[in-house]
């Protein structure tokens, strides 16, 4: 596959956990993959480019995605992964937490799509995937600012969807069941236990749940296929 036919897809949140899943799934297919979080990668692979930017901050992306634009010529593919979240009752919730959550799940999810739409409008081709999660339509008690902040994802993803479409850009959300990563490492067994009883699969999800997922939305097949969100495992 020549440079100018490889897809180009850019993954926010890349270090470790699912973000780090999907780098690596994703080179394993042939993408060039571009990432980006807070901190420094340690994947070593031709086709992969870290980036370290903190995705709320709009001056660090407008500059990682010139920089894609500058090198490839392209962005075809967009997993918004990067997020942050607090367990914390409402009542004991402090406003920097609050507003830190919603900076990076909502704002930096609209900077990304922003940023790299005006690249995908190029080509009148794109895949964008904003990632949501089961925390907000089962209501989990507290998660109450984190779960608000992914439903705005959602609602974002599907106007965002109205507002790309005429340009061959789909857009959609998942949300994942709990996956043993960095993210859930605190959070009480009993309350994990709650959210995988409240699922018609009663199990933890795995990395390859959500690559399966991925795959589906950014196909070149799935170009019918815009706002919409899926949720793992079932939410009864």
């Amino acid at each position: 596959m020549s440079v100018s036919e490889r897809p180009v897809m850019l993954v926010t949140g890349a270090r470790k956990g699912i973000g780090r899943y999907l780098v690596e799934h994703y080179l394993a297919k042939g993408y060039a993959v571009e990432g980006c979080s807070r901190g420094k990668s340690d994947i070593e692979n031709p086709l992969y480019h870290h980036h370290e930017v903190d995705v709320a901050d709009e001056k660090g992306v407008r500059h990682m995605v010139a920089d894609v634009s500058k090198r490839h010529g392209r962005i075809d593919v967009v997993l918004n992964n990067a997020a942050i979240a607090s367990m914390n009752h409402v009542l004991l919730t402090p406003a920097k937490s609050a507003n830190r959550m919603l900076e990076v799940n909502v704002t930096g999810t609209m900077l990304v799509c922003r940023d790299a739409a005006k690249v995908m409008m190029r080509r009148k081709y794109g895949r964008i995937v904003n990632f949501t999660t089961i925390v907000a339509p089962i209501a989990l008690a507290g998660e109450a600012v984190y779960a608000a902040s992914k439903s705005a994802v959602v609602t974002f993803t599907r106007i965002l969807a109205f507002e790309l479409g005429q340009w061959g850009i789909t857009c959609n959300s998942f949300g994942a069941t709990p996956i043993m990563t960095d993210m859930i490492k605190g959070v009480p067994q009993d309350k994990i236990n709650a959210v995988v009883n409240n699922l018609a699969i009663k199990r933890l999800g795995t990395h390859q749940d959500c690559a399966n997922v991925c795959d589906f939305f950014v196909s070149p097949s799935s170009d019918n296929i815009t706002g919409q969100v899926i949720y793992l495992g079932g939410v009864t």
